[in-house]
């Protein structure tokens, strides 16, 4: 029997290539690890590897390449929602098992994927509910056009609204909108004066919204940005000036203080050189490679229907603290934090949910404005005892 092969699916070049080639080196190190650990079963794991450059169709074709020409069943893969739709179908109609390491807007099942980033009920709703305890209830929306920033902007009105809170304005741009044209709307920002800004402006051309901001004079202190995208590599291609006080809410950020986060940033940075793009995104991506490779362990074969069953409840205990996939729905049970941006450009961890939150990619709970959900502040910026 020769090596195990996965397919890998993310952009090296293009807008979202930032997020994305992150994501393909946390999962190439997990791939390193568990091939100088003697593979699985005493065979290795073999990368089969392509670039879609961003383009959301190429995502679907060259998934399809995969499977048919290379006969890899497993795909790891996709930033974007509107990438990740396109290769659902094909992995549905060829039985593959996809990994999606990405928050997204939820609202979606397929049995063919296992979801390894956040969902609504463990960003949106801890986010929506700090922001308004610790800010104030008047926010302005800012989006690129596309899935996510609108079903994910819907699931926050929701919050606001249930809360008493008001959405002051909402506005989308293009993928590739550059700082001259979010002039318009920082200005209309100065006007309403909100009380927060929830961005869900994603890609290169968050960076430029962050730079329009300082530039019409935005102070991240006073009305800061908040995001559940923006992370360490998009911040340090802003700069510490134009990010300063903004927030995201992530289950993952490279300044937590554990060991196991120790250990993977040392890892990461003798790879790679640097620990300056590790991200949420790249995390997840290096963690659902270590899940996948435990239940290759336990099924000996690359079987879909076999696998899923042996990912379905399993636990990790990754870089962010202990995750597990859930068997009600594939996706995962995520830590759920809230960092701002320091002076230097680090975020630094304000709040968090005390234990893994369960996914609830549909918001069935009754009540999305729940105690269950609120962060709690973090003494020193970073909890000592994780």
């Amino acid at each position: 029997m020769g090596n195990w092969k996965i397919g890998l699916l993310f952009s090296e070049t293009g807008v979202t290539s930032i997020i994305e080639k992150s994501q393909l080196n946390g999962a190439l190190l997990a791939i390193d690890q568990i091939n100088e650990n003697g593979g699985v079963l005493g065979h290795k794991i073999e990368p089969v590897r392509y670039d879609p450059g961003s383009v959301d169709q190429k995502y679907g074709e060259l998934s399809e390449k995969l499977i048919t020409e290379h006969k890899v069943k497993i795909i790891f893969g996709c930033y974007t929602s509107s990438s990740r739709k396109e290769v659902l179908p094909i992995i549905e109609r060829r039985n593959a098992l996809f990994f999606y390491p990405t928050l997204y807007e939820g609202f979606e099942y397929s049995s063919n994927v296992i979801y390894g980033g956040a969902c609504p009920n463990q960003n949106s709703v801890p986010l929506g509910n700090y922001l308004m305890e610790n800010y104030g209830k008047r926010l302005f929306f800012v989006g690129s056009d596309y899935i996510y920033p609108r079903e994910s902007n819907r699931v926050m009105r929701n919050v606001v609204r249930q809360a008493g809170g008001e959405v002051l304005g909402e506005v989308y741009f293009d993928l590739e909108a550059k700082e001259i044209d979010f002039a318009a709307v920082t200005k209309e920002i100065n006007r309403l004066k909100p009380d927060a800004i929830f961005s869900t402006v994603v890609g290169q051309s968050c960076i430029e919204f962050y730079k329009a901001y300082l530039a019409a004079s935005g102070d991240g202190t006073t009305c800061p940005i908040a995001s559940l995208t923006t992370n360490e590599g998009e911040i340090a291609a802003i700069g510490p000036e134009a990010s300063a006080g903004h927030i995201t809410a992530a289950p993952y950020f490279r300044s937590i203080e554990s060991s196991a986060n120790q250990k993977f940033l040392e890892a990461y940075a003798k790879k790679f050189g640097t620990t300056v793009d590790v991200t949420s995104g790249c995390e997840t991506a290096y963690s659902q490679v270590h899940i996948f490779a435990r239940a290759l362990e336990e099924t000996g074969e690359i079987d879909t229907d076999k696998l899923r069953e042996a990912l379905l409840g399993t636990s990790y205990d990754a870089p962010q603290g202990q995750i597990k996939i859930d068997p009600d729905n594939n996706h995962t049970y995520l830590q759920s934090r809230i960092a701002k941006v320091d002076a230097y450009g680090e975020f630094i961890i304000q709040s968090q949910v005390r234990r893994a939150i369960k996914p609830d990619p549909y918001l069935v709970f009754p009540t999305i404005y729940d105690l269950s959900f609120r962060s709690l502040d973090v003494a020193g910026g970073v909890r000592l005892d994780e």
